[in-house]
């Protein structure tokens, strides 16, 4: 990442702290404890950054394409810094600091680090053969990603198989619905069952939710999602390919049968699934405490270990294998420069979500109980998938988690709230580009290949006109 990025600023002010220029607070405490109060006060204005950062991702690159390419970094920072130096000089510097370091070392580090594990690795693996590009062919590979993604995470099964899909469809007129499908059910539902496929079941079995609660009671709903947009998928597909005159691949035949290259790089993915369970499930009582922000043991280590296995990969893989996958750092770096924006000015968002009822959204948190006070399973979807589809739905899943209880046991029991929250969560991160990690780098990828894949608000067409009327299905079957 270049200078301009908001995640060297934070690195900078992580320095200063450490050398000691920042004031002592270090034994003073209740810095988190002031945040938090500082949620209850701030009025909507303070979202303002978060949603002129949207805006620059959904109509710069359509504006001043030129432009967006080579400064999206500095819109990023810029859009960071109109909310965190205003804050710092409202509420002081050191609640700034605290903030800033609070997301860059139990948030964005960890989440650029496994996006950029999964990307290196998956990256080393090539899908050699005649993969022609057929509605059924399409099909198979749109599935077999569904399936992986709960037991690899969305983002291991998305960076495993898009390019593939993207060598098999090379000779198609007609793409873009393939890579917006790819992105509806590898890079979200997909990830539906298990706590290893998306990070709000992760931090719902943090939180005590046993691992399989969500095999069991998410599967039909999955398998009902999943089942509709790929019968779907293959009429759009099988319609286009038609109308395209049912082309035959150059390459049919050329490559010879279907194999895999570079299949050690599938040893370290599952190093990478056991590094992300070992993280949530060895719990030593070790920290390393920064500004008032502790970060554990193990999480340091699955950082450490997820940086060292891409590292491996990139020194194990042959040059060649990355060449026919036509891999680039662009994506990755994309994704890192956009993110660090989204993360520090998303801050006043979930703050404001966290104080729940003493919050300027309570309007929005007192919806999910009825006039007699019990659970509204609809509203809990849909307000949970909403916000997860334009906030992170890691912090947007725990947040409602919290407002229904926080008891694990007692919402495993009682299924219908759980059951909102989680799917709420996963499926609507399909609705945005930025709804979900993997999304915004499929598009990259998409894009970087010669696919041009639609705007923002492009996709949020695809979205509202295909996922919409399926959620709304869905809500009458499962959350009414």
């Amino acid at each position: 990442m270049r200078k301009s990025s908001v995640w060297f600023f934070c690195l900078a002010v992580m320095g200063l702290g450490v050398l000691g220029i920042l004031p002592e607070v270090w034994a003073a405490g209740g810095l988190h404890h002031a945040a938090d109060e500082i949620g209850k006060q701030m009025g909507v204005l303070w979202v303002v950054p978060f949603a002129g950062l949207l805006l620059s991702i959904a109509i710069m690159p359509l504006a001043i394409p030129h432009f967006w390419h080579h400064n999206y970094g500095k819109v990023a920072a810029f859009w960071g810094a109109a909310f965190i130096v205003p804050y710092a000089l409202v509420y002081g510097f050191d609640l700034a600091v605290y903030n800033v370091l609070h997301v860059l070392f139990l948030e964005y580090i960890s989440f650029i680090i496994l996006l950029f594990s999964l990307f290196t690795i998956a990256g080393g693996v090539c899908l050699r053969g005649s993969l022609v590009g057929k509605p059924q062919v399409n099909v198979v590979i749109l599935l077999i990603g569904t399936l992986l993604a709960s037991w690899m995470g969305t983002t291991g099964a998305a960076m495993l198989l898009i390019r593939p899909l993207m060598r098999a469809i090379s000779h198609r007129k007609y793409k873009v619905h393939t890579i917006v499908f790819f992105i509806f059910l590898v890079a979200n539902i997909g990830g539906s069952l298990t706590p290893l496929g998306d990070p709000p079941l992760f931090l719902g079995f943090l939180k005590g939710v046993s691992f399989f609660w969500t095999t069991v009671h998410m599967f039909i709903p999955f398998a009902v999602l999943s089942a509709i947009l790929l019968a779907l998928y293959f009429v759009i597909d099988t319609v286009l390919f038609n109308k395209e005159g049912r082309p035959e691949s150059p390459d049919a035949g050329l490559d010879g049968k279907l194999r895999l290259e570079g299949t050690s790089n599938l040893l370290l993915l599952g190093g990478v699934v056991a590094g992300v369970l070992m993280s949530g499930m060895w719990k030593p009582g070790v920290e390393i405490t920064v500004y008032e922000v502790h970060v554990e043991l193990q999480n340091i280590l699955r950082d450490v270990l997820l940086v060292a296995l891409a590292f491996v990969s990139l020194k194990i893989t042959a040059p060649e294998i990355r060449r026919r996958n036509e891999f680039d750092w662009e994506p990755i770096r994309e994704v890192a420069k956009l993110f660090s924006g989204i993360f520090i000015s998303m801050i006043p968002a979930i703050s404001i979500l966290r104080a729940g009822m003493d919050g300027a959204l309570n309007g929005i948190i007192s919806m999910v109980k009825t006039a007699e006070g019990l659970d509204n399973h609809t509203m809990y979807f849909w307000l949970t998938g909403i916000l997860s589809a334009f906030l992170d739905n890691a912090p947007t899943y725990v947040v409602f988690f919290n407002t229904a209880g926080g008891d694990a046991q007692r919402l495993m029991t009682e299924v219908g709230t759980l059951l909102a929250i989680s799917a709420g969560a996963v499926f609507f991160g399909a609705c945005t580009y930025i709804g979900n990690a993997p999304n915004f780098m499929v598009r990259s990828i998409a894009e970087t290949g010669g696919i041009k894949m639609p705007s923002f608000f492009g996709y949020m067409a695809w979205s509202a006109g295909i996922l919409v009327p399926c959620f709304v299905l869905m809500n009458i079957l499962f959350f009414h």
